[in-house]
């Protein structure tokens, strides 16, 4: 009885959701302006550059190529740095604190530049005599990095909304 009640409630909530043109939102936020534009940066294929054309494929922004009257996102500048936090009795580094910092900027046709930028910030336990599998566990960190940055970075450009409307 109690397994047919939840199947039944299940069932209810799906077709519930599915009937009032519930969907997952998914670039809806991104000004309007902004929908379409050029991803500009010094290394196109740098691994900063490819998570955020990612993340802006993810969001449904045409990327196309420069030409007048397209918005620009520019990636100015990343910036990676290891920090030690703590160490071992030896005088060895344990942990390290890992930080991406990247400074963009957004240039709207006959309009100024807008700039963003923003940090994110990991510790990793570096253990020496598991020296193989740290650095791909490091690397795997540094790509989440990268992905939560580009996230953050579309975070900022919804929220330049506000200033890029006219009032």
């Amino acid at each position: 009885m109690f397994k047919q009640l939840k199947s039944l409630l299940l069932t209810a909530s799906v077709l519930a959701l599915s009937a009032c043109g519930f969907h997952f939102q998914n670039g809806e936020l991104i000004p309007q302006e902004l929908q379409t534009l050029h991803l500009e940066s010094s290394d196109p294929y740098s691994d900063m550059a490819v998570s955020m054309r990612r993340q802006l494929q993810l969001n449904n922004v045409n990327l196309v190529e420069a030409k007048a009257g397209v918005p620009v996102l520019r990636l100015n500048k990343t910036t990676t740095s290891e920090h030690v936090v703590s160490i071992f009795k030896q005088g060895r580094e344990a942990e390290k604190l890992l930080v991406l910092d990247v400074e963009a900027s957004v240039k709207l046709p006959n309009k100024e530049a807008f700039s963003i930028s923003t940090k994110v910030n990991r510790t990793f336990f570096d253990y020496s005599r598991a020296a193989l599998a740290k650095s791909s566990e490091k690397e795997v960190i540094w790509q989440d990095m990268r992905e939560q940055a580009a996230r953050q970075l579309m975070n900022k450009m919804v929220a330049l909304q506000h200033q890029i409307q006219p009032k």
